[in-house]
């Protein structure tokens, strides 16, 4: 699959330091644009992308996959503390559900 510059991605920020916006891509940390408006940080993050996705193909080399475009099994491995993992098992035991089912609505703010 080729790599689409649309499919990534992105956030403008304001710099107070910068005293601009800077546009980022999660999927290539090295990469910022800087401007003095929102919409211009943003095209100009998504055209060096774009850029860069030309020049790494025309180089062989491979683009990293979009976030958005990757499959999640739904499953993430956790190591805690032995005593916390005992307190949530024991939490979930009385709330007659799953130490799993806890967890996972804990981590959804449910």
């Amino acid at each position: 699959m080729t790599a689409r510059a649309d499919h990534y991605t992105y956030r403008v920020r304001w710099s107070a330091e910068d005293e601009c916006f800077v546009g980022t891509v999660a999927e290539f940390p090295s990469l910022s644009w800087v401007a003095d408006d929102q919409i211009a940080a943003f095209e100009g993050i998504r055209d060096l992308v774009s850029d860069v996705l030309e020049d790494m193909a025309q180089s062989g080399e491979t683009a990293p996959q979009a976030l958005a475009d990757k499959d999640y099994s739904g499953k993430f491995m956790v190591r805690i503390p032995p005593e916390v993992h005992r307190q949530l098992a024991l939490e979930a035991a009385e709330q007659h559900v799953s130490l799993n089912r806890l967890i996972g609505s804990r981590l959804v703010g449910s």
